[in-house]
């Protein structure tokens, strides 16, 4: 008892004697800033609260006590009514305000549901119920403040944030300028009503196709929100699998990622026995993690998902057949509210094939062969000002997918062609062909003009001369071009004695034109050095007739030939010499500038240019039979474009490989050929334009295709840049080098390596 007292009067002393010191120090606080919650979802807003530390108290000397909540507090409700929806058209007043729109829960007391017991959950209240006891003030639709955070909930958003959202339930609500988080609570209250109370059959069908209905409606209003669009299509997919019969999705919306509607439909197909049809097995590549689509599948999504479908029935009819297998499929909803939680939908016994790996080979063949035929048109759309409309864009898109529906610039050009074809013969001036790529004149033709002009032309069905692909030559802007049936198709290669028939009529075609008056004879046997050569197919025939055409009615030059025609052995050079005084004496005379030109040609062939007189006299003197009648007429030039013939083939008996190159080679080589340069993608230093942070990122991100949006937005924190502003600032970079983004902005942040390999060299 005595060491009791002792303590005791020790304890008393103690305290006697630093009661002074303590009370000084007794009032120490901990202050800590309170965070702004954030008006958009974009991230859980968490508001942390330190209570005042006191060392008076023995019990709590230095310890805090921390208050974690949700956004603002929820305000204290004494409202005891049990919650009632209120159905789309009963008028009900709140806060002296009429609303008749209803589809939202109203009265004091609705708890959170979940189909897995939680403190959480058994302690809250439904984010959506519209409590009219707590504090309201009216304010216009488009206002809000902090309290409207990533899970809005009524009970906790200030009184002026639940006027303006009691204002926006008085609306069309269909104002897109409206803050999203009281669309966001409204959400909630027609998501309860369908995964809570139609699941247990409390709502009508009805209602049930009328909330569908509405859903379906915010979407088209509010769906240019990532979070909104996501969640609004789960809660129609889940409306679709609970009643099949009453609800169906309209196939344009854009599925969401890991799409729940596809899991059941695939699970069906396959439970019934039936082929995956073209539509099922599109969802399936867009849905399975074994693939990722490419830029061109998700840029062109609509053209990808046609010419996908085409395919896939082109390679497997009706579809392909897939056994059912043991994994059994579980349908989790994920709800947009944080007062619904643990929601599933296992009605049936159904497989999961989505999981299985065999038939997503056979469709990621299907999508890579797409994909690739999207490239071109892909790229197009990239570019800053274009759109799919333009001609230019629809002429980039694969055979499958052009018709005259999409395209009704095409008929009106075949129609015009053909019209020219048939009454002129195929010659046209240019600047008419142009008109019908809907482009302003252009004042010279370089590499895209030509690549436009050659695909309007296949795409339309017929040839042109000049194609810079085949004659090595392009036509001018002030020029003419001549047009003809059928063109070249889609596999047509030239052969050598293309290439040096081309050659023969350039030269022959420059010395008809020399004295400014073409004769028919002249012409005609330049055009029996095509028909008369059986070594030449019927499409090269063709285009090389229009190329004549157009070398005769086209200014010509010697540019470009001289330093390849002097390599050629003596023998061919005397054996063009012939044809061409042949062609100069077609019309019967010779004129003095044909003679001067033929000396020039004869320079340029290394020949002596006095040879000229004695061949011409070689060619007259030679014994030719008078014809007696207008057949006998015929048959002498008949008999002279064979002779012709006989020429070309004694050079090419003459000839060796190596020569036979060299005259493709001159043929290739036009003076018209002055091919631009090739475009540089990058310049040496493919860095320059970025800083040091937006190069960091670029060169983080370049190492995969495809980013979780969180991850990328993770990354440009540490860097101190904002997601949506440095993507942004790097595709006006890749634009600038390559004329195409490299980054796309979805759902998740894909990389388009073809593009990271062009800026790179």
């Amino acid at each position: 008892m005595d060491v009791l007292v002792y303590i005791f009067i020790g304890y008393l002393v103690y305290r006697f004697l630093f009661k002074k010191k303590d009370d000084k120090n007794s009032q120490r606080t901990v202050a800590t800033s309170k965070p702004k919650s954030q008006s958009v979802r974009q991230g859980l807003s968490v508001n942390v609260k330190t209570s005042s530390i006191s060392s008076s108290s023995s019990d709590d000397d230095e310890l805090a006590t921390f208050t974690i909540s949700y956004g603002y507090e929820e305000e204290e409700s004494n409202n005891k009514t049990p919650a009632r929806w209120i159905k789309s058209g009963d008028k009900i007043v709140i806060a002296g305000v009429e609303i008749t729109g209803g589809n939202f829960y109203f009265g004091g007391k609705l708890k959170a549901f979940s189909q897995e017991d939680s403190y959480y959950m058994r302690n809250s209240t439904e984010a959506s119920l519209i409590d009219n006891s707590l504090k309201i003030q009216l304010e216009d639709h488009s206002f809000t403040d902090e309290s409207l955070n990533y899970w809005p909930k009524f009970i906790s958003i200030s009184p002026r944030c639940r006027g303006a959202y009691i204002n926006w339930l008085a609306s069309e609500r269909n104002t897109p300028e409206t803050p999203l988080g009281y669309v966001f609570i409204y959400f909630y209250g027609l998501e309860r009503r369908i995964v809570v109370e139609a699941v247990k059959g409390n709502v009508s069908k009805t209602e049930y196709q009328d909330i569908f209905a509405e859903v379906t409606r915010l979407r088209s209003i509010y769906g240019s929100s990532r979070s909104f669009r996501n969640y609004s299509y789960r809660l129609l997919e889940f409306m679709c699998i609970h009643e099949p019969d009453l609800v169906s999705m309209d196939s344009e919306l854009q599925a969401s990622p890991d799409s729940l509607l596809f899991r059941v439909n695939l699970a069906r197909t396959v439970l019934e026995g039936s082929e995956i049809p073209a539509e099922l097995a599109l969802e399936w590549i867009r849905n399975t993690q074994e693939y990722s689509l490419r830029t061109p599948a998700r840029r062109c999504s609509l053209e990808f998902a046609e010419l996908f479908k085409a395919k896939y029935i082109e390679k497997f009819g009706e579809g392909i057949l897939v056994k059912p297998n043991k994994t059994k499929l579980r349908i989790g909803y994920h709800s947009a509210s944080s007062t619904l939680s643990g929601i599933s939908l296992d009605k049936e016994d159904l497989p999961d094939p989505s999981i299985l790996k065999g038939p997503v080979k056979k469709l990621i063949v299907i999508a890579d062969q797409c994909t690739d035929a999207l490239e071109g048109y892909s790229r197009y759309l990239g570019k800053k000002d274009t759109d799919k409309n333009d001609i230019a864009a629809i002429l980039l898109l694969p055979d499958e997918l052009i018709n005259d529906v999409n395209c009704p610039q095409l008929i009106g050009l075949r129609e015009w062609a053909e019209d020219v074809i048939q009454n002129h013969k195929g010659i046209v001036e240019f600047k008419d062909f142009w008109k019908h790529t809907e482009n302003s004149l252009p004042e010279k033709i370089n590499k895209k003009e030509v690549e436009l002009i050659q695909s309007l032309t296949d795409k339309a069905g017929f040839g042109m001369a000049p194609d810079n692909r085949y004659h090595h030559a392009k036509p001018s802007v002030d020029g003419k071009i001549v047009l003809f049936h059928d063109g070249h198709g889609e596999y047509f290669q030239p052969s050598s004695m293309f290439n040096e028939t081309g050659m023969v009529l350039r030269l022959g075609s420059m010395v008809a034109a020399i004295d400014s008056n073409i004769d028919d004879r002249e012409v005609e046997i330049l055009h029996n050095l095509i028909d008369h050569d059986t070594k030449l197919s019927p499409v090269e025939k063709r285009s090389l007739h229009a190329y004549l055409n157009w070398r005769l009615n086209s200014p010509s030059n010697m540019t470009g030939l001289k330093a390849r025609l002097e390599k050629l052995a003596s023998n061919e050079k005397a054996s063009i010499s012939r044809i061409l005084v042949s062609v100069a004496l077609a019309d019967g005379t010779i004129d003095p500038r044909e003679i001067k030109q033929l000396e020039k040609l004869y320079t340029v062939l290394g020949l002596n240019k006095a040879m000229v007189t004695s061949d011409i006299h070689s060619i007259t003197s030679a014994p030719v039979q008078q014809p007696k009648s207008p057949a006998d007429k015929v048959e002498k030039y008949e008999t002279a474009g064979f002779k012709l013939d006989d020429e070309i083939l004694s050079i090419h008996q003459a000839a060796t490989n190596d020569v036979q190159n060299m005259l493709g080679a001159i043929f290739s080589e036009d003076e018209e050929s002055e091919h631009e340069p090739l475009e540089v993608a990058v310049q040496s230093n493919a860095i320059e334009g970025l800083d040091d942070k937006h190069l960091e990122l670029f060169a983080y991100l370049k190492v995969k295709e495809k980013w979780p949006r969180s991850e990328v937005a993770e990354f440009c924190q540490s860097l101190g840049l904002m997601v949506d502003g440095a993507l942004e600032a790097i595709n006006d970079w890749s634009f600038d080098k390559v004329d195409a983004p490299v980054f796309d902005d979805d759902d998740d942040i894909y990389v388009d390596q073809e593009i990271v390999l062009e800026l790179e060299g």
